[in-house]
């Protein structure tokens, strides 16, 4: 009998659009049944609330990775900037349109916001912080006009507004300003309390309010969400 050689594969299976598109008409589908009024995709395309755009502008590195502190004070890699940011094509675009193909209930898209994104980036180009800010919300605001005509609510997520309150309160309003410009669809910006798991593994006291909220009184967003 001839001996058998045992055979394997090596790397991943393609990950295939249907069953992305799959995993948006669940979340929706729930979202529904939920009698949730306001639907989002459930962000069933991401791998995280802001690399997808961050990676998808000029500007950026992509074969060298730099690196900044998460909300642990931890080393993760973030885009390295060693040029202009720009926003060359839309980014989330179809995903919205699709979106807007599965569900006849009003719909938000939301983008990462242009202060956490400056927070969640190695700089070599600008090497000002606020610079950087208002660069990524020249690109967020190209992205949001593209976005407009085909959602209802258009949010910008902004967690870092908690984790580093005192830069937010230097130059984040700005930011957040001219990322929302010239947009007449209903525009929101989202922050966070807290993760509770960020107080028990660094070992400080969880907090008692929101550490940056009532500037956002006098940003242009008309909604905020607060968790």
């Amino acid at each position: 009998m001839t001996a058998r050689i045992t055979t394997t594969v090596v790397g991943s299976y393609p990950q295939p659009g249907w069953a992305q598109d799959d995993a948006v008409r669940l979340a929706v589908r729930d979202m529904e049944r939920a009698g949730v009024d306001l639907v989002t995709d459930g962000e069933q395309r991401r791998e995280s609330y802001f690399n997808q755009l961050a990676n998808a502008l000029d500007g950026v590195d992509h074969a060298r990775p730099g690196t900044a502190l998460n909300r642990l004070g931890r080393p993760t890699p973030v885009p390295r900037i060693v040029g202009p940011i720009r926003r060359a094509r839309p980014v989330c675009l179809d995903d919205a349109r699709f979106l807007r193909s599965v569900t006849d209930r009003p719909i938000k898209v939301t983008v990462p916001g242009p202060f956490t994104l400056a927070q969640l980036a190695e700089d070599e180009h600008y090497r000002d912080p606020a610079r950087l800010a208002m660069a990524y919300a020249e690109a967020v605001n190209a992205e949001l006009r593209d976005l407009e005509p085909h959602v209802d609510v258009l949010q910008l997520d902004e967690p870092y507004l908690q984790a580093q309150p005192d830069r937010a309160r230097a130059y984040a309003i700005p930011a957040i300003d001219r990322a929302l410009a010239g947009l007449a669809k209903p525009t929101c910006v989202h922050l966070c309390f807290g993760y509770a798991f960020t107080h028990a593994r660094t070992g400080t006291a969880k907090p008692t309010g929101y550490s940056f909220l009532p500037e956002l009184e006098r940003c242009a967003a008309r909604q905020v969400s607060i968790e």
